[in-house]
């Protein structure tokens, strides 16, 4: 065990300097190096010094620290650009210096460059480095989805199906977004906030793309608000007006419209005129 993370960030002490940069450890006393070079060293680091860094590995599995920020890590899923295709495998951009393997096994179909592919990210098994791998299925799911409805996660849209958009959520679980619910399409690789509805056999998570009904009318009062402050306090909206004249102002349903208004009504924060809803202070804000 090296307790070094590779592929991801490591809190690392300067252990000392050398003519071409810095080596650092994560105890001064360990055998495990990692090497920070001096074009990205800052020029303040001196022996001693305590810094958060990335860890990856060079052809030599020799470990090497970067300033740089990849765009994704292990552990990770992402959607990479394919660089350069060689007897190895597939190369793809993730933001470093040395870009990251997709070897032939772990390819699904065919992968030329300049095409982007979604990955996981993960460490080899027989190596010392970070590959990818387009097979997610062995990486994805591999745990219980212990989340409760309505709580907030963060998904990867991997590809539209029948019943809607298949995703992955927080990298380790399958997710669904069900096409009546999603109102405008999705690319693949995008990458957004979802919020909980249901888990299905215990490993699969029905999602929607709208915080829970009292998060969502909150939310929704507040947009209202503002918009009124920005229109001088006057919006010629209110319960009778078309659907899609509500949506496209403010990009909600007229269910939930009504329930805001309702809301900031009772908090005495508007009044309803026959022709819209109009500004006017009230005692407290709506909780």
């Amino acid at each position: 065990m090296t307790g070094i993370n590779l592929g991801q960030m490591n809190h690392l002490q300067v252990i000392r300097a050398d003519p071409n940069g810095l080596v650092l450890a994560i105890h001064p006393d360990d055998a495990t190096t990692v090497f920070l070079s001096r074009r990205e060293a800052d020029a303040q680091l001196s022996v001693g010094d305590e810094v958060d860094m990335f860890v990856y590995s060079d052809s030599s599995e020799r470990y090497l620290a970067t300033t740089r920020t990849p765009k994704a890590m292990v552990g990770e899923i992402a959607h990479l650009e394919v660089v350069a295709i060689n007897p190895t495998g597939a190369f793809l951009d993730w933001g470093l210096p040395k870009d990251l393997l997709l070897p032939y096994g772990e390819q699904r179909g065919e992968v030329a460059e300049g095409m982007h592919c979604t990955v996981f990210i993960h460490k080899d098994q027989f190596a010392e480095r970070a590959v990818a791998s387009q097979r997610l299925n062995r990486h994805i799911g591999k745990s219980p989805a212990d989340y409760r409805p309505g709580e907030e996660v963060a998904i990867d849209v991997i590809v539209r199906t029948d019943l809607g958009y298949k995703v992955v959520v927080n990298h380790r679980h399958w997710g669904l977004l069900y096409d009546n619910e999603v109102f405008e399409p999705l690319k693949r690789g995008f990458k957004t906030t979802a919020w909980v509805k249901k888990v299905v056999a215990d490993d699969k998570v029905d999602l929607s793309l709208y915080p829970p009904k009292k998060e969502r009318i909150d939310n929704a009062s507040q947009s209202i608000l503002t918009a009124l402050e920005n229109a001088g306090g006057f919006l010629p909206l209110h319960d009778k007006s078309p659907p899609g004249a509500i949506r496209e102002r403010f990009g909600m349903s007229k269910k939930n419209f009504k329930a805001a208004v309702g809301k900031l009504y009772k908090a005495r924060l508007i009044t309803l005129d026959t022709d819209g809803i109009r500004l006017e202070k009230g005692p407290e804000p709506p909780e």
